[in-house]
């Protein structure tokens, strides 16, 4: 049984605390900032044993050094980022396994955020930390790859099963939710899962996690592969990356 705790962290971000209850194996998942873990990890008497990084951006790793002095955590992250990531001990390679605990971790490289941007993926758990590569009813912004990279690595994540539930790095379930009802205002399970993310903003809670499915049906840069949205952007018979690339153009306009 492993526990998640999304901390907030910084303006909009999320860092997640992970406890497997079975090997009593606790870490941390981009944390922002030292602070937040910290108190959280001593009002549960909880000792940190690792600090997964995603990619290197400075609101995802900004807590490493603390926490890695005050814990002896071990520092996990990419192979290809280890200059770029405080206090790396665990540089792993795509499509690695790793075990966190009694737990197997799968690697997934899913550059074009960053280049060397990764996914945990607990295999058995069907749990996914995408950071800033995939969010609820959104994709990271392309800073270091290329649109091509981008649309092959969320395609890597769309091929995980249905029922994955997903955990990414920032809130901002709301305003991509306002994006994609302007280019997809048509889609029912869009609709629904607006209202969803509404309610739970209204209460100030969190709209993470999001299941793959949910994502599927619901997120347009998850559906540039479908000829209805094609449709609906003048686009028909053009390719998925055309598509995906208007898309996220669009959105860094929005």
């Amino acid at each position: 049984m492993m526990e998640i705790t999304p901390i907030p962290c910084l303006s909009d971000n999320y860092a997640y605390i992970i406890n497997d209850n079975n090997s009593k194996i606790v870490g941390v998942i981009d944390p922002s900032e030292a602070s937040p873990i910290i108190s959280f990890l001593s009002k549960n008497k909880l000792k940190l044993n690792y600090i997964l990084n995603t990619h290197h951006h400075f609101d995802h790793i900004g807590g490493n050094t603390e926490l890695k002095k005050l814990y002896n955590a071990k520092v996990v992250g990419f192979i290809d980022d280890k200059h770029r990531i405080p206090g790396i001990d665990i540089a792993l390679n795509d499509n690695e396994k790793w075990n966190f605990g009694d737990l197997v971790v799968k690697i997934l490289h899913i550059p074009g955020h960053t280049l060397g941007h990764i996914c945990f993926f607990f295999e058995k758990n069907k749990l996914a930390f995408t950071g800033d590569t995939l969010f609820s009813l959104g994709c990271g912004r392309i800073f270091e790859g290329s649109h091509k990279q981008m649309l092959v690595s969320l395609n890597k994540i769309k091929k995980l099963p249905k029922d994955t539930k997903i955990y990414c790095g920032h809130e901002y379930t709301y305003k991509n939710a306002e994006f994609c009802m302007k280019y997809d205002s048509g889609n029912i399970n869009l609709k629904k899962k607006f209202e969803t993310v509404k309610k739970l903003r209204s209460q100030n809670l969190p709209t993470i996690p999001t299941s793959l499915e949910e994502e599927l049906n619901s997120n347009i840069f998850l559906r540039c592969d479908q000829n209805e949205l094609k449709t609906k952007l003048n686009m028909q018979n053009q390719d998925d990356y055309k598509v995906f690339k208007k898309v996220r153009d669009l959105k860094d306009s929005f």
